[in-house]
């Protein structure tokens, strides 16, 4: 069961607009979008949350965080992601 939710998850978060942001984007230049999906799990393993790759504190924050600070949670999610798919080839 916990491989069918990690994949739930792994699948969720490559969907949507939001998940397609790039932080680095000229043509993004309005509010950036929450990275949430509403697959809210932490991961005891990586302390990321499952459905969208956010730590507690980044979580936690993001709602009174300036549209810089977000953006730079947006490129840690990204080398999150790059991350984890590094791994999940390499096992």
């Amino acid at each position: 069961m916990p491989n069918t939710i990690k994949n739930i998850a792994s699948g969720a978060c490559h969907v949507g607009a939001a998940a397609q942001f790039d932080p680095d984007s000229d043509s993004d230049t309005g509010p950036v979008p929450s990275p949430c999906i509403q697959v809210c799990r932490i991961s005891a393993v990586t302390g990321w949350c499952e459905g969208c790759q956010r730590r507690l504190e980044e979580i936690g924050l993001w709602g009174g965080m300036s549209e810089d600070d977000k953006r730079a949670v947006w490129r840690r999610i990204h080398a999150r992601r790059a991350q984890e798919k590094i791994t999940h080839e390499t096992h």
